[in-house]
């Protein structure tokens, strides 16, 4: 795996709106993986929980994360991050989830009933494959 900062290339595949997976640890260190939104932000990665999801307990608990975003246009391409939540923040007004949904969907967000916390993720190390792979990376 290699350190950031991410090539060019992988910036602009991330600063798109393709699926992504997170993967956060449970109290025993198990993973557990659930799709997410995601958007890019200056070298890091924003993305946003409901209140009540056990993924927000996860990171509470334990800040590290992976995400991976799977290219729209083939899942063979694909950039694995290896991070830690690094700031976690109340999403005021839904201001972030609504940035995110505008991304994904070009709408605001439709359920504005229960209150949601932002989560921002620092890049420790990423991983490339297919048209974002990295040649001088390890195996």
């Amino acid at each position: 795996m290699s350190k950031p900062p991410l090539p060019e290339a992988a910036v602009a595949m991330l600063q798109k709106p393709n699926p992504a997976v997170i993967t956060t640890l449970r109290n025993g260190g198990q993973p557990v993986s659930a799709a997410t939104w995601y958007l890019w932000e200056d070298g890091r990665i924003l993305v946003n929980m409901d209140e009540s999801r056990r993924r927000l307990e996860h990171v509470r608990n334990d800040p590290r994360v992976s995400l991976t975003v799977l290219d729209e246009a083939g899942w063979y391409t694909h950039v694995s991050i290896i991070g830690h939540v690094a700031e976690l923040r109340p999403d005021e007004g839904l201001a972030d989830i609504d940035r995110l949904s505008k991304h994904y969907t070009g709408n605001a967000y439709p359920r504005r009933e229960r209150a949601r916390v932002s989560a921002l993720i620092e890049i420790d190390r990423w991983h490339g494959w297919g048209a974002q792979k990295d040649n001088n990376q390890v195996g």
